[in-house]
């Protein structure tokens, strides 16, 4: 019916929507076979077991929407701009919020295009971007636009800088949008028309030209001023109808073209989409887990070395709980490696970080050095120094193995010593070493 437009999917034969839906819903049931399996796993933190419960009820959702052929359209933009007027002009009745007040929709609505040749299609209103303190609000609206199987995006002006980079992310999720400049009524056709070539003109290679359109969802009364019969003025006001036609015919051609495959289409992207954030919350989850079990290991290795007198000693207690360590993290990652391999890796970290950080590690020997040295005060003293050195080493050590494991023990295109030298100018090692001696100390009781 017409070319394909930028950033559009297929477009047009039947073949390729049935494919294209077939698509879709394997990309869902993947998704939810994979969501079900990890709600079942024993392994997983209940936290995030919780949270996957809702996801998998999304997908449920997205399923039973895709099966039953429905269509969702989300209007976005800024506070005022019309929104809410524009979908109950489009539903031929007032079923969303609409107020005089600055930011009348505070949560996401959504109700059934009722005219009979829309069946089955649903129009979704949002919250404004720009809301004053309404960051969740904002949250909220993307997260309904990018589940969204079209989207209207409404102006009331000419786009502006934050505007388009909300385009840009729509249609970098891949959904549809159709640009609607609102309150065509306030402008004359000159104005107007200047306004049109100005928003295609910001928007080329975002929005294609016909998708641009200019409406007027509730415009104002017209003021009509008559003369009467004693030659007087008289003022009245005359109701004016909503200009809504260029968008619902648009609309309706999108429909007619794309319909199911827009729905199907929509569907992978959210299947995908949900799988990468799955993905990140549960590697959230294991880093937090991760980190709590490092830092017990940390204090453990900082009593053992504060606690032993033998400087070659205090160097191998220190390789034997950094390889525990790391065999116990591997097993919170879900990629076990053998004590081998563990070892391997401390080595790998531990020269790395060595040439690195070469004043630590000579403050790790001068302290071991001047413990056997000593004796009384002094060797209690000096034992709560060397115990945050190696506290602080083994820290390094797992956040090191952490970041190669989270990679699916990989160290990236930079190799180990970019590994290395990211996490040691991460962290902040005077504020280590000072937490380190004081908790080291405390279980030694010196403090």
């Amino acid at each position: 019916m017409f070319d394909r437009l930028p950033g559009w999917p297929w477009i047009g034969t039947k073949e390729k929507t049935d494919e294209g839906y077939d698509a879709g819903a394997a990309h869902l049931n993947l998704a939810r076979e994979s969501l079900r399996d990890l709600i079942d796993d024993s392994r997983l933190p209940p936290g995030i077991r919780d949270s996957l419960a809702h996801d998998y009820e999304a997908v449920q959702a997205m399923l039973d929407k895709l099966q039953h052929g429905h269509l969702h359209i989300a209007v976005f933009g800024r506070v005022s701009t019309g929104k809410s007027s524009l979908l109950n002009t489009l539903i031929g009745e007032e079923k969303f919020a609409v107020s005089p007040l600055h930011g009348e929709t505070r949560k996401t609505s959504m109700h059934e295009w009722s005219e009979i040749e829309a069946a089955g299609v649903f129009l979704i209103d949002t919250p404004g971007l720009d809301e004053a303190g309404g960051e969740a609000r904002e949250d909220m609206a993307k997260e309904v636009a990018n589940r969204a199987d079209l989207v209207v995006f409404v102006l009331d002006s000419d786009i502006t800088d934050s505007e388009l980079q909300a385009l840009r992310t729509l249609l970098g999720q891949g959904r549809p949008v159709v640009v609607a400049l609102n309150k065509a009524d306030l402008y004359t056709q000159q104005e107007l028309d200047a306004l049109l070539q100005s928003i295609r003109e910001k928007t080329i290679g975002l929005a294609h030209p016909d998708d641009v359109l200019a409406i007027a969802a509730q415009p104002r009364p017209q003021e009509i001023i008559e003369i009467d019969d004693e030659g007087n003025e008289v003022s009245t006001t005359r109701e004016r109808k909503p200009d809504i036609a260029a968008l619902r015919i648009r609309l309706w051609e999108i429909f007619e073209a794309e319909g199911k495959t827009l729905a199907a289409l929509n569907a992978s992207l959210f299947a995908a989409d949900l799988s990468d954030q799955v993905g990140i919350r549960i590697l959230n989850a294991r880093r937090d887990i991760g980190d709590k079990m490092v830092r017990t290991y940390c204090v453990a290795k900082g009593i053992a070395v504060a606690f032993n007198p033998v400087p070659v000693a205090d160097l191998f207690a220190a390789a034997f709980i950094d390889v525990g360590m790391v065999m116990h993290l591997s097993r919170v990652y879900d990629l076990p490696i053998s004590r081998r391999e563990a070892g391997s890796l401390v080595s790998v970290i531990a020269a790395e970080a060595a040439a690195l950080m070469s004043t630590v590690w000579a403050l790790h020997f001068v302290s071991s050095a001047l413990k056997v040295g000593t004796a009384g005060l002094s060797t209690l003293v000096t034992a709560g120094a060397q115990g945050a050195i190696a506290y602080y080493s083994t820290y390094v050590v797992g956040q090191i193995a952490a970041e190669y494991l989270s990679q699916g023990k990989s160290w990236g295109e930079g190799g180990p010593k970019t590994v290395v030298q990211e996490i040691l100018d991460s962290l902040d090692r005077d504020t280590v070493l000072r937490e380190a001696k004081k908790e080291i100390q405390a279980r030694l009781g010196l403090s």
